[in-house]
């Protein structure tokens, strides 16, 4: 039995890249290997067990790994899901900006928090390009434990401020959003490491998202699933929880996974598309900082979600980002420019036709514009399209 078909049945654990399994409460945030830790297979959820008197992510306890009564949440989750006149079709646009610090990042840090707290965590050290800072700083204060955040220091101001605001220590570090992350790694040995890309738990809170799909489209999965990618928490978060649901028999067929990166950051698209990422030259600035990150840690998972569910990646150019913030805004939908790039990828997909006529479609825009107010100046600065 490989690690994969661990059964559902047995009381869940972790596992590495090799295989090697570890206790759940076993202060650790990658294998022995060096690679990412996944938590072992969990049993999907039936429409029953959603606690229904609860409004957050919290709903859906019965598929978490963690002890729901020693949460730590700030209401995060139950996010709205509008049709919108898109080209002609009816497409839902999935708002993660009404989540507490606005961004989708507070469903993987609540669970994560929840779970490093139960087991005794009094300060946490984040890396981030923004909105996963804002997030664990938020969680730490709800928990009443110390929070550092390291970012690059080119971070916008207004999620560096949000940050502060809620009394963590920021350390701005100079270079890429990769070289921030090789700091937070050397910090690591000293501050228990609460990274929203390496910690497993991260993952188990963001696949409620698509359990929030499933509900609200009335207990079915819908066709096609569109998403911005940094590291890929996103893709690896639905494929966990349609997986689930898949394996339940609460829905037949897993949503088709369809993902767009900027493209001098698409690492996840490249690779998917058999394209090598240093064919591009040298990475340029995007305006979409929070899918600027080089060398996702789960890059290998990203790939293998997308192929499992016959899905497709697509590198869209910066012209296309700027399109894409100005369709949304022209929309009322005032995105932060990373969450415009699942935009630009919805128009690339539903021009060669992969996205199809009468398809149940999921658009996810992951953060606020209010969050990005230097990059979206530039934007609206320049000709409108």
């Amino acid at each position: 039995m490989n690690a994969e078909q661990h059964s559902a049945a047995t009381a869940p654990d972790l596992y590495d890249r090799s295989g090697q399994r570890y206790p759940l409460d076993e202060p650790r945030w990658r294998g022995k290997d060096g690679s990412p830790l996944a938590v072992s297979a969990l049993p999907g959820l039936r429409p029953e067990q959603i606690d229904t008197a609860e409004r957050s992510l919290w709903r859906y306890h019965a598929a978490l790994p963690v002890d729901a009564a020693r949460r730590v949440s700030l209401g995060e989750g139950c996010t709205p899901m509008v049709p919108v006149d898109w080209a002609g079709r009816r497409v839902h646009f999935k708002l993660e900006w009404f989540n507490p610090t606005s961004s989708f990042k507070d469903r993987g840090v609540s669970v994560m928090m929840s779970h490093l707290v139960a087991h005794g965590a009094d300060r946490v050290l984040e890396d981030s390009s923004g909105n996963g800072g804002s997030a664990v700083a938020a969680y730490a204060a709800a928990a009443g434990i110390r929070a550092k955040v390291i970012v690059p220091a080119l971070t916008s101001e207004a999620k560096i401020l949000q940050t502060r605001a809620y009394g963590a220590e920021v350390e701005l570090v100079g270079g890429t959003r990769d070289e921030v992350a090789d700091e937070a790694i050397r910090q690591s040995e000293q501050i228990p490491y609460a990274s929203h890309n390496w910690h497993p738990m991260f993952l188990q809170g963001t696949k409620t998202i698509a359990y929030e799909m499933w509900e609200s489209l009335g207990f079915t999965a819908p066709d096609n699933v569109v998403l911005v990618a940094g590291a890929g928490s996103n893709i690896l978060g639905c494929d966990l929880a349609f997986g689930e649901l898949l394996e339940a028999g609460q829905i037949d067929r897993r949503p088709r996974l369809f993902v767009g990166q900027p493209e001098h950051w698409a690492t996840i698209a490249d690779t998917f598309n058999g394209i090598a990422p240093s064919s591009r030259g040298e990475r340029v600035p995007t305006i979409a900082e929070g899918a600027s990150i080089a060398r996702p840690v789960r890059l290998p998972e990203a790939v293998a979600a997308i192929r499992r569910s016959d899905g497709a990646a697509y590198a869209v150019p910066e012209a296309g980002i700027h399109t894409a913030v100005r369709a949304l805004s022209a929309r009322g939908l005032y995105a932060e420019p990373t969450s415009s790039v699942a935009a630009a990828a919805l128009d690339h997909f539903l021009a060669t036709g992969d996205i199809a006529p009468g398809e149940t479609t999921v658009v996810v825009l992951t953060g606020a514009g209010l969050k990005s107010a230097e990059q979206l100046a530039s934007v609206f600065a320049g000709p409108s399209d």
